[in-house]
């Protein structure tokens, strides 16, 4: 994931610099997604099951219902958290009740811990941001661009601080946050990026998926 614009960049940006307190489930600090359930039988959760019975029993496509269950059900933020490449990725040595991630082998703490281009390494950063900048906790909130369809923008305000966040939530590249009062943050302090090394403007174009924090004081 070095030096590549990732979902997992763009979804710690957006989550961990807003008010309130961030949750995080296991694996969505190393940006893992839904593991892809094809088999209702890989489910285990008693919602998940009942409604799967359910809707099949009114008449619905059997494989409609499943799809819809691997994409938003509740067992996706179940699986056992990979932490290494091995069989049981880290968690167990013995039969979990959840499968492993299929793509575990790669994507698990240990191959990110000393990484700092990993995602793993990106919300590290963004959290000791949340512990050493007041305004990310105590800032009010002001949303950008509310209507532009790929860019999440806001503006955080604390005493004398601004912070900008803008982030790219598409795969479509060279976007570009055009807003007039964004000229102020030219000289503003870039904090994170999810591209290693970037020093990019607010106003520069952004790669698909790609995250930036600024801070004016």
């Amino acid at each position: 994931m070095r030096g590549a614009p990732h979902r997992g960049f763009a979804a710690a940006i957006v989550l961990t610099t807003q008010r309130g307190t961030p949750f995080v489930y296991q694996g969505d600090e190393l940006g893992m997604t839904n593991p892809g359930f094809t088999k209702v039988d890989q489910l285990h959760d008693v919602e998940s099951l009942n409604h799967y019975a359910t809707a099949v029993a009114r008449g619905e496509d059997p494989a409609g219902v499943l799809r819809a269950l691997a994409y938003k059900g509740r067992d996706n933020a179940r699986i056992p958290m990979p932490w290494d490449a091995s069989p049981g990725a880290g968690f167990t040595t013995g039969t979990p009740w959840l499968d492993v991630h299929p793509l575990s082998g790669s994507v698990n703490a240990a191959a990110q811990v000393d990484d700092p281009g990993s995602v793993l390494s990106h919300y590290r950063r963004l959290i000791a941001l949340r512990h050493a900048e007041p305004c990310v906790a105590h800032g009010t909130f002001r949303m950008l661009l509310a209507d532009h369809p790929q860019l999440y923008c806001f503006e955080r305000s604390f005493a004398d601080t601004r912070l900008l966040v803008v982030a790219n939530l598409s795969s479509a590249a060279d976007i570009v946050a055009d807003l007039s009062e964004l000229a102020a943050w030219t000289s503003a302090d870039a904090l994170v990026a999810s591209v290693a090394g970037s020093t990019a403007a607010p106003t520069d174009p952004l790669a698909p998926w790609e995250s930036r924090v600024f801070r004016l004081a």
